[in-house]
């Protein structure tokens, strides 16, 4: 029997358009964003207990809170967005819409009502090859399409996009919830970075 809560919950669809700069070379991909009460920007993994701006703070200025408004206890979404476009980097979501079956940001607590077509988002940015998944359920949403068990945490698989041919990487979460310090989680993220020469 299903639960209840799986046809009661309101489908919630994504807050924001995908970040796609024209000359991305990777794709990162969460599941969903958080409940609003959760941002602390209009953006990208907006909760500041998330740890994703801290490791990428760590990585390409030896700086965590590098991102962080700490007065305000803000991210500073301007320069993020300099950053990632300077570096083409892209962002977007596994999912565009949802059923939250828990009124939090807990993954497990996600159902999937529409996947994002990757196929489309990838069309806009000509030099992708990489897409980078950071957390299980965006590993498993992705690749449910592509009849492929998720690879190990570090560790990247192949997968076709018609003519393209693309290298998907599983990262660690970076939930505070998942239990590793930033910056342990960074070497998985600069391992990539350095792979893909954008360090």
């Amino acid at each position: 029997m299903r639960n209840a809560a799986s046809t009661t919950a309101p489908i919630e669809k994504h807050p924001w358009k995908p970040f796609a700069p024209a000359n991305a070379k990777i794709l990162f991909l969460g599941s969903f964003p958080p409940p609003r009460t959760r941002w602390s920007m209009d953006f990208y993994y907006p909760n500041i207990t998330n740890d994703f701006w801290k490791v990428i703070g760590i990585i390409f200025f030896d700086d965590k809170e590098h991102f962080i408004e700490k007065v305000a206890k803000r991210f500073k979404e301007d320069e993020i967005k300099r950053f990632l476009t300077e570096k083409g980097i892209a962002l977007y979501d596994a999912a565009t819409a949802v059923r939250r079956l828990g009124n939090n940001a807990s993954d497990a607590q996600l159902q999937i009502v529409e996947a994002t077509d990757i196929a489309v988002l990838l069309a806009r940015m000509p030099h992708c090859r990489h897409i980078a998944v950071t957390g299980e359920k965006a590993a498993q949403t992705i690749l449910a399409a592509h009849d492929a068990a998720p690879p190990k945490i570090g560790e990247s698989i192949e997968i076709h996009y018609g003519e393209r041919t693309v290298t998907l990487w599983r990262l660690p979460s970076t939930s505070r919830a998942y239990p590793l310090a930033p910056e342990k989680k960074a070497e998985h993220y600069r391992k990539l970075f350095n792979t893909i020469e954008l360090l």
